[in-house]
């Protein structure tokens, strides 16, 4: 199907690290372009994603943990030596054991017992910054995409969801799995790399079975609630379902937010004299990151599959067809924003900047993910799927599909990232406006 658009490569550097000028095209000349590369629906307008997010009965979540690309044999038989399975629970469920799985996690994840977690959320990044500033000391460099950005959502998810045993693996450990199973199944590696990765998603679900198998847990425990937990039948979850669940919320939980903290550091400290100023004027931390996440939400994409034939905008799309809602560039829609292209480099958001009068609540409202402030309550629901590193998409974002190559544009450590050694010695060196209330909206 030929478009004004003609082909957009979602997997090309160049739009990358600077998808915002193919965002805008699309919103003008084609707000719903079919990409032939992918398969993919892509639509970029507000009011359109917004209302596909809304219909739940014409537009289905289920493809939500769907990978696009290809595996090949052998990287099959690695998944299915280790009996990889991942059935519908969370972000891809649109049947009636969904509700049961989503009142399993806000047991857990409600504002009550994140506000209680305040304290532990606090201790974890005063460690992790302690950490920081003894690498400082030490080498003269810190690399914020691992400590805070990679350890302080790992760390304070793994308390919140009472998963302290799986701390036995190590952090690292943790983290190349979780990049790994991003890389795989939303990237596009060759076939020596898939195979690569596929080893390690391997051994990650592996050890995940080990502790769906584990000894019993109490219920205040994702392990224990699960084990608790009756599907609409009256049965229990089987070792697969329990599993999917975890790495889901293991992946996806926590993978969005160090996605957002990596870009939050990147654009900071590269813009002259704004580390320094949030240090002096810490209020200002908190309006600067909700235009961050207007712009450049770490959740960029969103995936829907149509139940049925139906027309968006005049555009006519089949029954079956997958859908990519562009949830990045509805934050620049100049039909919702005044002055939509304005950065988030001012400590005071633009007023420009701000929903026009009469424009709907933001997604985040509805969908728990988007545009808005990212906590522990979210997510990350990054979609709280796998989440945030492929070039492809899948099931990798605990049910959201991240825009391809999105962690190479954030600077996340992992294939295609860079490491955000400050560029300014002097500045990286003074770590406090990550302290007190800026580390508050981690």
């Amino acid at each position: 199907m030929a478009t004004p658009m003609g082909t957009v490569d979602l997997f090309d550097q160049g739009y990358v690290s600077d998808p915002f000028p193919v965002w805008d095209a699309l919103r003008e000349d084609a707000p719903v372009h079919y990409e032939p590369d992918t398969g993919l629906w892509l639509v970029s307008r507000y009011d359109d994603v917004r209302a596909i997010l809304l219909d739940t009965d014409t537009f289905l979540p289920d493809n939500a943990m769907d990978a696009i690309g290809r595996f090949s044999i052998p990287t099959l038989r690695v998944l299915a030596k280790a009996r990889f399975a991942l059935p519908p629970t969370l972000a891809s469920n649109g049947g009636e054991s969904h509700a049961g799985y989503r009142r399993v996690m806000t047991r857990l994840l409600n504002a009550r017992a994140v506000a209680a977690s305040v304290p532990m959320i606090e201790r974890v990044t005063g460690e992790c910054l302690d950490l920081a500033e003894e690498r400082l000391a030490a080498d003269g460099v810190c690399d914020l995409a691992t400590t805070p950005a990679r350890d302080v959502p790992l760390l304070v998810l793994l308390r919140l969801l009472g998963l302290d045993q799986a701390l036995d693996a190590g952090l690292d450990t943790l983290a190349r799995w979780s990049d790994a199973s991003l890389e795989l199944f939303w990237g596009r590696p060759d076939a020596g790399r898939q195979l690569e990765l596929a080893g390690e998603a391997a051994d990650f679900y592996r050890w995940i079975r080990g502790l769906v198998a584990g000894p019993a847990a109490g219920e205040d425990t994702l392990l224990g609630a699960l084990a608790a937990h009756r599907l609409p039948g009256g049965g229990p979850l089987s070792a697969a379902q329990s599993a999917a669940v975890l790495y889901f919320m293991i992946i996806a939980g926590q993978a969005t937010t160090r996605q957002m903290m990596s870009l939050m550091y990147r654009r900071a400290l590269g813009e002259p004299g704004l580390w320094r100023r949030f240090a002096a004027e810490p209020a200002g931390v908190e309006p600067w990151a909700e235009e961050m996440l207007r712009r450049e939400p770490p959740i960029t994409t969103w995936r829907r599959v149509t139940a049925r034939p139906v027309t968006v905008r005049g555009v006519d799309i089949p029954a079956g067809a997958p859908l990519l809602l562009m949830l990045a560039s509805t934050g620049s829609d100049p039909d919702v924003f005044e002055n939509p292209s304005g950065s988030a480099r001012a400590v005071e958001p633009p007023r420009t900047s701000v929903l026009r009068r009469g424009a709907p609540p933001v997604l985040r409202r509805r969908t728990g993910q988007g545009r808005g402030r990212c906590d522990a309550a979210d997510d990350r629901g990054p979609a709280a799927g796998p989440a945030a590193r492929g070039r492809r998409l899948g099931p990798r974002d605990a049910g959201a599909a991240l825009l391809p190559g999105a962690a190479a544009r954030t600077g996340g450590a992992g294939p295609g990232g860079t490491a955000l050694a400050s560029p300014r010695a002097g500045e990286a060196a003074d770590l406090t406006p990550m302290r007190g209330e800026a580390q508050r909206h981690w």
